[in-house]
């Protein structure tokens, strides 16, 4: 039985987006879902993101996916970073590192997009990785999404 983990991004919670829909999707067919929420806007750095999800951790392993929404995805290659032991995969959505150009965004996402990730240590932890970006994404330019496929070497 697999365990889905879902990411929010900043300014996100458990309840926006696609994430209820998805929750009771996955329900359906068995799986468990979990989705923590994060302090965000206020308090939002990683270090503070790791405190939370350490209560989650006992959901982490071999079948266990991950799914990121726009922060939630650089967050997500933070935890695979760490592990011990590998995950079955990540979906990453509207995934970026460095800066959006948006001050709002820039400034409490430094933390968890402008660090040097291990990228071997990443890949040889989650060897399944799907991204989904869009072309009309009014925060996240598709050009991210090609900068993080590069960092796992594919063309």
């Amino acid at each position: 039985m697999a365990d889905i983990i879902i990411i929010h991004g900043s300014y996100g919670s458990p309840d926006e987006n696609w994430f209820p829909w998805l929750k009771k999707e996955l329900h359906k067919i068995g799986l468990h879902v979990h989705i923590p929420e994060f302090p965000t806007p206020a308090n939002q750095n990683l270090d503070n993101w790791l405190a939370v999800f350490k209560h989650h951790r006992r959901y982490v392993n071999k079948n266990t996916v991950f799914v990121g929404h726009s922060l939630g995805p650089a967050f997500i290659l933070t935890v695979i970073e760490g592990l011990k032991k590998p995950v079955r995969a990540a979906f990453l959505v509207a995934g970026f590192l460095g800066k959006l150009g948006i001050s709002e965004f820039d400034g409490i996402s430094d933390t968890f997009t402008n660090r040097e990730f291990d990228w071997d240590k990443i890949r040889q932890n989650c060897r399944h990785f799907m991204l989904y970006a869009s072309d009309n994404d009014p925060y996240v330019p598709f050009e991210k999404a090609s900068s993080l496929q590069k960092n796992w070497g594919l063309n």
